[in-house]
């Protein structure tokens, strides 16, 4: 039997429509950050075998933020291809456009190629964001983050998710497509993507690891 997946936008959901409280049907997996986002608004997480009705909309959420309409590049490897194909459509039914660089099967290929393409088309402004899936997600990270001017954070929850956009500014965020569940990793995505860069004390801290990209002779701008 499929698990619901209580997630953070769950309960920022339930925080608009000024709910008190959010039914958890028994066996469901609930996240650290919903928990700590339910414990910060007052709403009860209440178990049970029986009770109202999933609290996930039957559709996704629409509503505009800060990327809407704009667009995005996913891409994968053979490790990620199965969550890519499951977020493309995800990310359009959000307002999203996509630009797919690949992989297009599961037979086995180099995550550099794939994670390269999509960073060189961020650093040139070819799209507002990009989204780059292997098996972990670590290593599609490491590889993005040598181009001049990316910042790629490898998130496995929603807390870290907005922190690296909200603290860090990433413009590419990697997912593991084979520790990630498709829901949590929808949860993840739609986060990151609806948080927008705080700025203040934030700024100078991208400001000095600029200043570092700038010192390495290797790090020359993608043309």
């Amino acid at each position: 039997m499929k698990k619901n997946l209580i997630t953070e936008q769950i309960i920022s959901d339930a925080v608009k429509r000024k709910q008190k409280s959010i039914f958890v049907p028994s066996g469901s997996i609930v996240t650290d950050a919903a928990r700590e986002r339910a414990k910060q608004y007052g709403i009860d997480l209440v178990s049970g075998e029986t009770g109202p009705a999933s609290p996930r909309p039957e559709k996704p959420d629409t509503a505009p933020g800060p990327l809407k309409g704009g667009v995005i590049a996913i891409g994968s490897d053979h490790g990620g291809f199965a969550l890519k194909e499951a977020l493309k459509p995800y990310l359009e039914g959000l307002g999203y456009r996509i630009v797919d660089v690949g992989t297009t099967s599961e037979e086995a290929c180099d995550y550099p190629d794939y994670a390269y393409a999509i960073a060189r088309m961020v650093s040139r402004g070819d799209v507002a964001k990009g989204i780059m899936i292997d098996a972990i997600g670590n290593a599609s990270a490491m590889a993005a983050n040598k181009v001049a001017g990316i910042r790629a954070a490898c998130c496995t929850d929603e807390f870290s998710a907005r922190s690296s956009r909200e603290h860090n500014d990433a413009n590419i965020l990697t997912l593991g497509g084979r520790i990630l569940g498709t829901e949590l990793a929808k949860a993840i995505v739609k986060i990151w993507l609806d948080t927008s860069f705080a700025g203040g004390r934030h700024q100078k801290r991208i400001e000095k690891i600029r200043e570092i990209e700038s010192k390495q002779p290797s790090n020359k701008p993608q043309n």
